[in-house]
């Protein structure tokens, strides 16, 4: 059989599927979905709703901007947490100074100066990095916000909070002995590098390779296999 036959007829049980799919739902934090999910396809949970959900309301808090909420779900969880991760938690006293900037523009600009001589000076002094990007966020006063570069630009956008959720969202993971990221991720960088690695060696491999997720094309039914283990 050549290789572009075999390729095209590799197909992933519905099982391994689902046990992927219930894995990114319950790393990313997603309860209600991967309890529905749970239920749908008769699978078990593969961690306790409220461990899901702790780590849900932390990025929540994250994504919506109010992150003395996330530092104080995360000192409640264990204040070791940041203490031991330097780098996480100036991200986001770093995070809650571009909220508080955010909020101060055309205005009054103290309680921003106020956080950041308190909070993140004390630190700044003693890690270049830290330094750079404290400077680099003080920057934000000093120029109208509808005319920054693009590099301080980032610095309001929502990529900002995304990142530091998701870096939240690890150490969390971390903390509570599990993977760092999902499955399905690890996955697809294994999969993209294989078929990097067959094209490169001129392999005859379709021009489009499918991932093989698509349940439609499965039989409803149990297929013989066990669920592959995620967790």
């Amino acid at each position: 059989m050549s290789d572009q036959l075999h390729a095209a007829e590799v197909k992933a049980p519905k099982s391994d599927i689902n046990a992927l799919i219930l894995d990114y739902l319950t790393m990313e934090g997603y309860t209600k979905a991967a309890a529905k999910f749970c239920k749908e396809a008769n699978l078990e949970p593969q961690q306790p709703d409220t461990s899901v959900q702790l780590r849900q309301d932390i990025q929540h808090a994250i994504h919506s901007g109010n992150i003395e909420t996330a530092i104080s779900g995360l000192n409640d969880l264990d204040p070791e947490l940041l203490d031991g991760n330097p780098e996480l938690h100036f991200s986001l006293l770093r995070l809650q100074l571009v909220e508080l900037i955010r909020q101060c523009n055309d205005g009054d600009v103290s309680p921003a100066l106020d956080f950041a001589s308190k909070k993140l000076a004390p630190r700044a002094k003693t890690n270049r990095g830290f330094l750079n990007d404290l400077e680099q966020t003080m920057a934000l006063l000093i120029f109208p916000h509808d005319s920054l570069e693009p590099e301080l630009a980032a610095l309001l956008s929502s990529d900002l909070r995304r990142t530091t959720a998701t870096k939240v969202n690890e150490a969390v993971l971390l903390w509570q002995n599990q993977r760092r990221e999902a499955a399905i991720r690890q996955l697809v960088r294994m999969r993209a590098w294989a078929e990097t690695s067959a094209r490169s060696k001129k392999k005859d491999l379709p021009e489009t390779i499918e991932l093989g997720l698509n349940v439609d094309s499965m039989d409803s039914g149990d297929n013989g296999h066990e669920p592959m283990i995620t967790t």
